[in-house]
């Protein structure tokens, strides 16, 4: 019997209400991830991929349908037991970067460690050994007003990797960068995945999502195609 794939998703729905209107977000999606995949999410704003990311990331629920993370069932879990799987299991990237801005680059990639309760020696070792491995262990005492665009958008990666997650969910990283800042960020991605991280990323940009090893086509809700990307 052949291994689970890292992430399945069987017949998952997200139907959104508000007084009597109901939206349907996601309609019946049937999505499998394996682990040390590089996977573009791509399609045009409220096709469902923000929707498709949340509920990846643990951030919202199923309406039907499941979701198997590793092989176990997460739509059930509790709130508490999400936020476990969460800081455990998922690193998020984010286009705003999302950094504390009083706080140096190596405290903010510090933050996730607090939270699973890593003795404070052993958080300043992991968050200065993650600012090394994306190229700003130079950096480790700037706050983000001192940083590029990209070197803060390297700093939440940083964050997002600190506790060695299964999973790297990217919502536009590139968004707020500049073309030249953004190939570098997309460059760092797949340096990750060929280290064996698996990354999944969403975007509208076709050009953004050629960079993956697999292109996920999303529209009305629904995933409408697949295809190779650009990455050998």
């Amino acid at each position: 019997m052949s291994e689970a794939p890292l992430i399945r998703l069987r017949g998952v729905s997200r139907v959104y209400r508000t007084g009597s209107v109901e939206v349907a977000a996601l309609q019946g999606v049937d999505l499998d991830v394996e682990a040390g995949e590089f996977v573009a999410i791509v399609g045009p704003s409220g096709s469902g991929k923000s929707t498709l990311l949340h509920i990846l990331g643990c951030l919202d629920r199923p309406t039907a349908g499941q979701y198997l993370l590793k092989g176990r069932p997460v739509d059930g879990l509790s709130d508490d037991e999400l936020a476990v799987v969460r800081n455990r299991e998922l690193g998020f990237v984010f286009q705003s970067f999302n950094l504390l801005p009083r706080m140096s680059a190596l405290r903010n990639v510090e933050q996730p460690l607090i939270y699973a309760r890593v003795p404070a020696a052993e958080r300043r070792r992991r968050a200065a050994e993650a600012l090394e491995r994306v190229g700003l262990g130079h950096r480790l005492h700037h706050r983000p007003n001192e940083l590029s665009g990209g070197e803060r958008q390297r700093v939440a990666v940083a964050r997002a990797l600190v506790n060695n997650p299964s999973v790297l969910l990217a919502d536009e990283p590139t968004g707020n960068l500049d073309t030249r800042t953004g190939r570098d960020i997309l460059a760092l991605f797949r340096q990750l995945n060929e280290a064996g991280v698996t990354v999944i990323l969403i975007t509208h940009d076709l050009e953004v999502a050629a960079e993956a090893r697999r292109i996920v086509e999303i529209r009305d809700g629904r995933i409408v195609g697949e295809r190779r990307g650009d990455a050998p």
